[in-house]
């Protein structure tokens, strides 16, 4: 299956348990790992026939940065319907991390595999 990549994403949201992570917005990194058939797109180079990672983007964004969730895996599995919408989407990788979150560590977060068959 190919893939297409969205690298570093920066969203700033409010994610977390702890009443002073509700306060303000924080760094939110998304890496994502789109699955899908390019082969179309590679003959006709016409965007209608591939994955528009302009239009996943906006949504991860929009959608990361007024969920207000309390946990990333939560948030992760949020984002992975987002991407699932998309009908040319099969499978989706999501890396979600909270940079600083935690001392001495440039980051914590999680990563996860999902199909649509997941969230039948």
């Amino acid at each position: 299956m190919d893939q297409v990549c969205i690298r570093n994403l920066v969203a700033r949201g409010i994610i977390g348990i702890n009443d002073w992570e509700r306060e303000k917005p924080q760094e939110i990194m998304i890496n994502v790992v789109l699955f899908a058939d390019l082969h179309a797109a590679g003959k006709s180079d016409n965007i209608q026939d591939s994955v528009n990672y302009r239009t996943i983007a906006k949504k991860l964004l929009l959608h990361a940065e007024s969920a207000h969730r309390f946990t990333v895996e939560a948030l992760a599995a949020d984002l992975a319907r987002l991407c699932l919408d998309d009908p040319g989407v099969h499978k989706v990788r999501i890396q979600l991390e909270k940079p600083g979150a935690v001392r001495f560590s440039s980051s914590v977060g999680v990563e996860i595999e999902r199909t649509r068959e997941d969230f039948l």
